[in-house]
């Protein structure tokens, strides 16, 4: 999936503009989450994420890439990102990553979650693929939280790879990172999970970006399956993805694709988020 639009800040006009994608976002991966269960499909979750969108006005931005013909990108146990809807059976204990995006206007949201399935019978698993989803959400908590305060965005990557760190032995997969969003999904300026030497861009009023770790229980190198679009690590070790669109506006921060703006990720960081007026 490839970048694209030079134009890395938005106007205050723009801004409100990415306000409703982020809802749709978030309302439909609300009802894919719902869903999960043991015995569903990936194409069934596929599907109530496309009548979710479809209903809000909006339009499944994921069926824009050329290629591809789902509303979700669904990634299951060792699989990182761009697991595509089909015949997989959801079963006990798999830890679920679920990308989606809409399109409201011509404007873009973009958010994914990452879900332990309950199993009783496989305690032990259930924990540590449990763990690994809660290590890689605050992850995400940690970077956007950086968002609010740093004058680079590259400080984010470096707030992301300590709050990995912190929580144990994982690894931060670097061949995949987030990215600007804005009149396309994937925009300009890429937004890395780890520290890197050049500082990037400012962050300053208009800037919109979609924040993604992506952690694994093992090595972070990967292949694509056959399906030319599936990732999945090389070692077979668990992944879990979690992402966010947050826009930089001159009252502060909105996560656009939270419910309530990003204020209980937040709370723990102490960065209260502001309504984009």
């Amino acid at each position: 999936m490839a970048f694209g639009s030079p134009k890395i800040y938005k106007t205050p006009a723009e801004l409100r503009l990415m306000v409703r994608p982020g809802v749709v976002t978030a309302g439909s991966l609300t009802a894919v989450r719902a869903a999960i269960r043991p015995g569903i499909t990936t194409r069934e979750l596929d599907a109530i994420a496309e009548v979710s969108i479809r209903a809000a006005g909006g339009v499944p931005n994921f069926m824009k890439e050329p290629g591809y013909s789902h509303t979700l990108c669904v990634s299951i146990n060792d699989e990182i990102v761009h697991g595509v809807p089909g015949d997989r059976v959801v079963q006990p204990g798999d830890l679920v990553s679920v990308d989606c995006g809409a399109d409201v206007d011509g404007w873009n949201g973009d958010a994914a979650f990452s879900v332990v399935v309950p199993d009783p019978t496989r305690p032990e698993l259930v924990a540590a693929r449990q763990e690994l989803a809660d290590v890689t959400e605050h992850s995400l908590w940690a970077g956007i939280a950086e968002l609010a305060r740093v004058p680079r965005l590259n400080e984010v990557g470096a707030a992301i790879e300590d709050a990995v760190d912190a929580r144990g032995t994982f690894g931060i997969v670097e061949d995949y990172v987030g990215h600007g969003i804005g009149r396309s999904m994937h925009e300009d300026p890429p937004v890395f999970n780890f520290r890197v030497q050049q500082p990037g861009p400012r962050v300053k009023p208009g800037l919109v970006v979609a924040i993604e770790p992506m952690i694994t229980r093992g090595g972070v190198n990967s292949h694509v399956l056959a399906d030319g679009w599936t990732v999945a690590t090389d070692d077979g070790a668990d992944a879990a993805h979690w992402e966010h669109s947050v826009a930089v506006h001159d009252g502060g921060i909105w996560v656009l694709t939270a419910e309530d703006g990003g204020a209980n990720g937040l709370a723990s960081f102490g960065v209260v988020p502001t309504p984009i007026g």
